[in-house]
């Protein structure tokens, strides 16, 4: 079994910082991309940022600047510091990691988080 857990959600003023963090639990292999992606109300979900296992890194354009991914490849980590929040960036943040596991070891599947809100009063 595979786990993503997020945490690090909230409510902040608009202008002001969060950071959020996931971490992967189970019967791991190796772990390839790891992102987060987010869904506000009334919204599809979409894509905010993504980070390989080397380090690179991608970014919606609503976020650049704004928001930085990190990872840890020892601890199996992935973070997202948010800043100068606005209040369009509420949402549900989910975390996604690609996950070869030793059930499946052959594949890498995309595992999901439960989400944690994160709300951004103005």
């Amino acid at each position: 079994q595979v786990q993503l857990v997020e945490s690090g959600g909230g409510l902040v003023q608009a202008g002001g910082s969060l950071n959020l963090s996931c971490a992967a639990s189970g019967s791991i292999v190796s772990i390839d991309a790891m992102g987060w992606y987010r869904q506000g109300p009334g919204k599809q979900r979409e894509l905010v940022a993504t980070i390989t296992s080397r380090g690179r890194t991608n970014y919606a354009d609503s976020v650049k600047v704004r928001f930085t991914i990190s990872r840890d490849n020892v601890k199996n980590t992935v973070h997202l510091q948010m800043s100068n929040l606005k209040p369009e960036d509420t949402a549900v943040y989910y975390c996604n990691a690609d996950i070869r596991s030793f059930s499946r070891s052959y594949v890498y599947q995309a595992y999901w988080g439960q989400g944690t809100q994160v709300t951004v009063s103005s």
